[in-house]
């Protein structure tokens, strides 16, 4: 497995971004990566890792870079429901500042640096998030319909809110099958079928799964969220979704 951690020029800076993809030459699939709102650290790059290890390029970028390299602000080695609540206290301006435009910028120099690597297969890549990288994963789909063939979330954020630009609207413009694994308490009820229904109205091949015994986060090894289960269900999920879509399509 080849690793590194690398510098993307971007439209405000340079991002700094963890890669993993296997040994031995040849072209793979590329697969974006977004980290959840905790962002990029060990936890996130051995998902990468994981991934990369069943045959693809994976870019997992620092969503932070406009502050600093990651982390921006100091992790725990283990995150517990006590201390949550402040380490979240101190992400929230990084997070408000992700912008949808910046976003969709971002997004369009991510995508271009899979299409410059020798080492990423021509074809359509996959963009997977966790948490808030759920949300950008559709937002990245929807602006990229011609490029992105799957989207995956997991314990996603706010996919559904009252407003004109909620990502749940865009699902006319995705042409991606997608699949998203929620912790039990995600999304409401009232959310989750609105969500449902727009995405069997706009024609997009999808799932929406509940994960049993699941809290939000629980994909993440590093926090008390963890659940072995429902990290295996992912997995699961994923890596046939990601052949059917970059493999066999």
């Amino acid at each position: 497995m080849h690793t590194e951690t690398l510098r993307i020029p971007m439209p405000d800076g340079e991002a700094d971004a963890f890669v993993a993809f296997p040994e031995g030459g040849g072209r793979r699939p590329g697969v974006l990566l977004y980290p959840d709102a905790i962002g990029l650290r060990p936890a996130i790059e051995a998902i990468a890792r994981e991934l990369a290890g069943h045959g693809y390029y994976v870019l997992a970028p620092n969503l932070y870079y406009r502050h600093g390299p990651a982390p921006v602000v100091e992790l725990p080695e283990y995150l517990s429901a006590e201390a949550r609540p402040g380490l979240f206290a101190r992400l929230m301006p990084f997070v408000e500042a992700l912008t949808t435009e910046r976003v969709l910028r971002d997004a369009d120099a991510y995508l271009g640096f899979l299409a410059s690597r020798p080492e990423v297969d021509a074809g359509p890549v996959a963009v997977t998030g966790y948490c808030m990288g759920a949300v950008l994963a559709l937002r990245t789909a929807a602006a990229h319909p011609d490029r992105v063939a799957a989207v995956a979330g997991f314990h996603p954020g706010t996919l559904v809110t009252d407003g004109p630009d909620s990502p749940h609207l865009l699902a006319p413009k995705v042409t991606a099958e997608v699949h998203f694994g929620l912790a039990v308490n995600d999304l409401s009820p009232e959310a989750c079928g609105k969500l449902g229904r727009t995405l069997e109205t706009a024609g997009v091949r999808h799932t929406l799964e509940v994960y049993p015994d699941t809290v939000h986060g629980f994909t993440m090894a590093d926090t008390d969220a963890f659940s072995a289960s429902g990290t295996r269900r992912h997995w699961e999920r994923l890596l046939p979704l990601l052949d059917r879509a970059l493999k066999n399509g």
